[in-house]
């Protein structure tokens, strides 16, 4: 999968990197309505994050959110 990040993903101050990283390493994905997934992964400092994608053509995608993880979250994890 080829991921590009979106102005709007950095709205948070993670880099790029880390959002790729935390995709790429993703501990969960779920998919949503309307052709998003929300990865949750971790940094790559290890912080867990929380990464909104949206389906493009073939196997792209376009991280649109990315933000340290939310407590909610946490149910999603293995092992939770």
């Amino acid at each position: 999968m080829k991921l590009k990040v979106h102005p709007s993903a950095r709205k948070h101050g993670l880099a790029d990197a880390d959002i790729k990283h935390a995709v790429e390493h993703a501990m969960s994905i779920d998919d949503q309505e309307d052709d998003l997934r929300l990865y949750l992964g971790p940094g790559r400092n290890a912080a867990l994050l929380e990464v909104v994608t949206v389906a493009r053509s073939g196997r792209n995608e376009m991280a649109i959110h990315a933000m340290t993880m939310r407590a909610r979250y946490r149910l999603f994890l293995p092992g939770d």
